[in-house]
């Protein structure tokens, strides 16, 4: 059971089954767990005087030995259209994490990062310029769904685990954390409304296929061939294409659900024809859907993206090819949508103030 440096366990860190351990070693029934989760998880408590259904003497021993972490805002940007709002939540060691709330015509979709900062140093991705600082808990990343929610009063009924950070270098915290958001005493969405997004960290993706939760699996791929995805995702020299691709292939058999592979376009580096033709090879016969993104600018990275005549051209190759292949619909550019890059304007206007 997880316990802070106060030996205190945050309940939004346990699942169910542990919740019932807890009430055990309290002496207190079982049923009490169910009682707390719905507290906890799906009406977002964040003290236990909420929690009127308990004896005043069981919140009080619960207060003894455990804590509810709180939503904390620390900044928010809300895009012209009204669309889109990210959000920057503050953490009790003073680290502020990236969250984002896209409204789309089926329902609200909340993008919420796994870690602080970020070590598989991809290229165009702000998140990555300072490395990694830690894993976020099961709690911190569901804080940020009910943050949302709490912040806007509106249901979020989509997730998207694409924000800052590798969300399987991260894994036991993130499949509780999905265990819990699905759960009934939670908030009760669906995996199938839940998208996971990892550069390709091949254990990792056969470890999820076994457990077969019938989410969307999206591999941030971003390049065709070896060479030039060494350079842009560098988790491919220790997990090349000739190991993530059938890994990828493997997943699709073992679970029945088709994976997305996310292609940002970046001017003159992977959006030729070349690059296209080499996307039919690799991608050729797999239930998969391609998911073409034009590339938010990050300050220091140098890249530009891929002019709008040109991205549909290279959609148009794919297609006639076959292939299944969308462009994401842009928000939020003008908010710092791209991962990483409001939580360092914001670390860079503090450290001015200081």
């Amino acid at each position: 059971m997880r316990r802070n440096s106060n030996h205190k366990v945050n309940l939004r860190d346990l699942n169910l089954v542990e919740l019932k351990q807890l009430m055990v070693q309290l002496d207190e029934k079982p049923f009490r767990a169910e009682q707390i989760a719905g507290w906890v998880f799906a009406k977002g408590a964040i003290s236990f005087d909420q929690m009127t259904n308990l004896s005043k003497a069981l919140r009080n021993r619960l207060a003894e030995v455990a804590t509810i972490s709180k939503p904390n805002i620390l900044t928010k940007q809300q895009s012209k259209r009204g669309d889109t709002i990210k959000y920057l939540f503050g953490l009790v060691d003073g680290h502020g994490v990236e969250s984002v709330l896209m409204k789309h015509s089926y329902g609200n979709s909340a993008c919420v990062s796994t870690q602080v900062g970020c070590r598989m140093g991809c290229k165009f991705c702000a998140s990555t310029m300072e490395g990694l600082v830690r894993n976020l808990t099961a709690a911190e990343i569901y804080d940020q769904v009910l943050g949302i929610q709490q912040d806007t009063g509106e249901r979020v009924s989509h997730i998207v685990i694409m924000g800052a950070g590798e969300p399987l270098d991260n894994y036991d915290n993130v499949i509780r954390f999905l265990e819990n958001i699905n759960a009934p005493y939670g908030l009760n969405i669906s995996y199938r409304h839940i998208t996971l997004s990892t550069c390709g960290i091949v254990p990792k993706i056969k470890e999820l296929a076994q457990i077969k939760l019938p989410l969307t699996l999206a591999i941030s791929l971003h390049a065709p061939n070896n060479e030039l995805r060494n350079e842009l995702v560098p988790i491919n020299r220790r997990y090349p294409l000739e190991e993530l691709i059938p890994a990828c292939r493997e997943y699709t058999e073992v679970t029945g659900r088709r994976i997305t592979f996310e292609y940002a376009l970046l001017a003159g580096v992977n959006d030729g024809e070349e690059q296209a033709k080499e996307l039919i090879s690799l991608l050729k016969g797999m239930m998969s859907h391609i998911n073409l993104i034009p590339v938010n600018p990050v300050e220091g990275r140098g890249f530009q993206r891929t002019p709008p005549e040109k991205v549909e051209q290279f959609r148009s190759i794919l297609d006639r090819a076959g292939l299944n292949v969308t462009i994401r619909r842009e928000l939020g550019t003008e908010i710092d949508a791209a991962c990483g890059q409001l939580r360092r304007r914001y670390e860079q206007v503090q450290q001015a103030k200081d």
